[in-house]
């Protein structure tokens, strides 16, 4: 085993090996622009697009035709959010979102606020879970567009994404889901979860970063987007710029392993997470963030009392590597924005992990993780504040069974 054990999955994953072996021929070999239409070359490319968004499309319940391809789930976010508002011709226009989503759309509703749209930002409850009721009640007339992620990037929380999407479909509002954590790591089928669109990314599951996915859903009635990017008539002139092939094969290939081995992975996962925090949440003073039970199986956010996440975290960065929430915004220095919507107590906001495994991740180094974490925890309670850890209330959470 060697150190640092890497535990922040949900930041990023290492390319599956055999994704890099997908991708390499498009490198050297079968190199062509998948544009260019009179020659082998760039036949060969366009049949590795073909078979790619066919592989991305089957690990969602989608149809081929309903993937266009873009340079990550940022971009898809944009694309998704800007070109259906700017499709909209009336004057007012109406969004309802959650005060837990990722930066990539929260930042993006306010760039829309500027330009004269409403925004609803609604709250959750502690365990970071949002109402249905109070989203419903929040619609108006002019409501143009719900976002509600399909899985929390920190806490790894689930929404009710089928309920949201009935009561966007009821008030006839298009509904977006960020779900760049949930695709590739629980079952998701659009034709029966309901979003209109849907954004993810290859390098959260197994694949090269650079690549991502935006999922459209397809006539009756037809969704128009704007395109956001000028250029050309790429991916049904909705994103233009030439394809990254050898990321796409590579993106193809990871949703087609996703999809063959997410329920045994799952399984694996969720044993290993089930024993760490039986481990750290024995002891006193930390708490589990979020909803023990409709979450993602391979994160876990926890507070610990009286240690600060940033000094914790370089205490053991020569044997760990993890993470404090979301990896694009961990150099702000701020407060999760998710944890404090969830009314974590102040104290406690600058306290918290988030520990993410995933496919390489093994029970050997999830013991190691465990009691590397423990002495940090001891040894800095001592050092901080000179207060035994026994003086510490006991954590409100239960232990999970092993």
């Amino acid at each position: 085993m060697k150190p640092p054990v890497y535990l922040d999955y949900s930041a990023t994953t290492p390319c599956d090996p055999r994704v890099v072996d997908a991708m390499l021929p498009y490198f050297t070999e079968n190199f062509g622009n998948p544009a260019s239409r009179f020659h082998l070359y760039g036949w060969e490319a366009e049949e590795a697009v073909d078979t790619a968004r066919s592989q991305v499309a089957r690990l969602i319940g989608a149809k081929p035709s309903g993937i266009i391809f873009t340079g990550g789930a940022t971009e898809a976010c944009n694309l998704a959010i800007r070109g259906v508002i700017e499709s909209f011709a009336v004057n007012r226009k109406h969004i309802i979102t959650l005060s837990t989503e990722h930066k990539a759309v929260l930042e993006t509703f306010r760039r829309m606020e500027a330009k004269g749209c409403e925004i609803t930002m609604l709250g959750v409850n502690k365990t970071g879970m949002p109402d249905p009721d109070e989203l419903e009640r929040a619609i108006r007339p002019y409501t143009v567009l719900i976002a509600v992620m399909y899985a929390n990037n920190e806490t790894g929380v689930i929404p009710p994404v089928r309920d949201i999407a009935s009561i966007a479909r009821r008030h006839n509002v298009l509904f977006f889901s960020d779900a760049t954590q949930a695709v590739g790591k629980i079952p998701v089928d659009v034709a029966t979860d309901g979003p209109d669109m849907m954004a993810f990314t290859a390098h959260k599951m197994y694949g090269p970063k650079g690549v991502g996915a935006l999922y459209i859903r397809g006539k009756s009635p037809a969704i128009t987007i704007v395109a956001q990017l000028t250029g050309g008539y790429h991916e049904r002139g909705i994103r233009s710029g030439t394809l990254n092939v050898p990321g796409i094969a590579g993106f193809g290939k990871a949703a087609q392993l996703a999809q063959l081995e997410m329920e045994t992975e799952s399984l694996r996962v969720v044993d290993q997470r089930n024993i760490l925090e039986k481990k750290l949440l024995g002891l006193p003073g930390i708490y589990l963030n979020g909803d023990g039970a409709n979450r993602l199986p391979h994160i876990t956010n926890i507070s610990i009392e009286r240690v600060e996440s940033e000094q914790l975290l370089l205490d053991v960065s020569s044997k760990l590597a993890l993470g404090t929430g979301s990896a694009c915004s961990s150099a702000t220095h701020e407060p999760s924005h998710v944890l404090k919507a969830m009314g974590v107590p102040a104290d406690l906001l600058p306290c918290s992990l988030r520990i993410s495994q995933g496919r390489f991740t093994t029970r050997e180094q999830i013991d190691f993780a465990t009691e590397t974490l423990t002495e940090a925890i001891v040894r800095l309670r001592t050092g901080k504040s000179g207060i035994p850890s026994n003086h510490l209330r006991p954590s409100s959470f239960s232990v999970l069974p092993e």
